[in-house]
């Protein structure tokens, strides 16, 4: 019979099946931090049970607050701080150390194809790129899977999403996650695995394969997923290279979890990019979006370039060689947020982070706390942000602000007019 991808990997890790539909996986990765955590481990050791199934299973990161702003985050940090010494957890990332949980993961070779992959966070579908199920879950389903070791989902239908032609010059992978949510809207992939296919996504890198699984949520998707390919495996080589005899037997192996032809899909959703324009948000959805044409002229207060979705090295770079030998608009702020300790230090290195200073940007340390409206950016009421982050909804970057989201292209070619802008009307340079 043949199988998509989700369906190989529900096959492989079912453990327990109790109702017709329900599924109860074996769990490879479980991931934590300090938002939601706290939760689980609170409730646990009231029931008695401060265990864990695996300290080797569960990796652990300070990111959201980073450092803490007061002291209830500070005492989100110390719960999760003082569980991981109490169980011998290895694999945590403090302060100083640390990173975005989607970028600092996958940046560390935890996740494999084929992986089932939990995390109380619903961006945890970013992990799907590299060919595993990857999903965010409530706060029980988290305490299970700390604890057991195993997660339950419903059997998940797939939609196809093929993305071909030939990506314009000032469109990249936040574009065509965008349209695709413009396309099958906030509902459409609901309880769904969206599988990204075509000659596009093949032409992707790694980091740009995670932005688009990033953003499957924002479809109403459980997961995104790519297929674990030739591009998969160069960026795992370094961390699984003494598992195989060479590449050729990996990719073999990966392969094995490529959906079958002939396999059944609930939607196929075929694109051609070749004549997309960049895409921005306008209102309060993520599937609000128009041309950047449209929105050009915009004014805004702030430009952030950060988060899950666009915050790692390939977006820096994207986003730096419009900035470069360039200085913002006056009246508005612009911050840049590396995604982890390892990408800001590549970027200082290579003269990235001097570009953005010289600019006028203010740069961070690595953190979530922008994108969800708690720290390092928040909106006064009726101000406007130019964002890379993934979620508009009211309120989401401060009470009351309005948050248009856009590739670090766009974001950085509004820093510099002040409003939003085409990054096909400016010149790059060369990093």
């Amino acid at each position: 019979m043949a199988m998509t991808l989700a369906e190989k990997i529900f096959k492989t890790h079912l453990k327990d099946e109790p109702f017709p539909g329900t599924k109860v996986l074996n769990i490879d990765v479980v991931l934590c931090h300090e938002i939601t955590t706290p939760i689980a481990i609170n409730d646990l050791v009231a029931r008695g049970k401060d265990r864990v199934f695996d300290t080797n299973r569960i990796k652990v990161v300070i990111d959201h607050v980073s450092p803490a702003k007061d002291s209830q985050t500070a005492l989100q940090g110390k719960i999760l701080r003082d569980w991981v010494r109490r169980h011998k957890i290895k694999d945590f990332f403090d302060i100083g150390q640390n990173g975005v949980c989607h970028s600092i993961f996958p940046e560390k070779g935890f996740i494999r194809p084929g992986n089932t992959v939990i995390m109380g966070d619903s961006h945890t579908c970013t992990h799907g790129a590299f060919g595993a199920f990857a999903a965010g879950v409530g706060t029980t389903d988290l305490e299970v899977g700390i604890l057991k070791g195993v997660c339950s989902f419903r059997d998940p239908e797939t939609i196809r999403v093929n993305l071909n032609g030939r990506l314009p010059e000032g469109v990249y992978s936040k574009d065509l996650i965008l349209k695709v949510i413009k396309t099958l809207t906030v509902k459409g992939a609901t309880d769904c695995v969206i599988e990204f296919h075509g000659d596009v996504v093949k032409g992707l890198s790694m980091e740009s394969r995670m932005t688009l699984c990033n953003m499957a949520v924002e479809a109403g998707g459980t997961s995104g997923v790519c297929m674990p390919d030739e591009v998969t495996l160069d960026y795992l080589w370094p961390f699984i290279s003494g598992d195989y005899k060479d590449k050729k037997a990996a990719l073999e192996e990966f392969k094995k979890w490529w959906s079958d032809e002939g396999c059944k899909y609930a939607k196929v959703v075929d694109i051609d990019v070749s004549d997309m324009e960049p895409q921005v948000t306008f209102g309060y959805k993520p599937d609000q979006v128009k041309n950047v044409t449209e929105m050009a002229g915009t004014l805004v207060d702030q430009i952030y370039i950060g988060s899950c979705t666009n915050g790692r090295m390939e977006d820096l770079k994207i986003a730096a060689s419009y900035v470069k030998g360039k200085k913002i608009a006056p009246l508005v702020r612009a911050i840049v947020s590396p995604a982890t300790t390892e990408i800001f230090r590549q970027a200082e290195a290579n003269g990235i982070i001097k570009i953005f200073l010289d600019a006028g940007f203010c740069v961070t340390n690595p953190t979530c706390g922008a994108c969800l409206g708690m720290s390092n950016g928040v909106l006064a009421e009726g101000e406007v942000c130019a964002s890379t982050t993934n979620r508009n909804f009211n309120g989401r970057m401060g009470k009351g602000g309005m948050v248009h989201l856009m590739s670090p292209a766009v974001a950085a070619v509004t820093a510099i007019e002040g409003k939003i802008a085409d990054p096909r009307k400016f010149r790059k340079e060369a990093i």
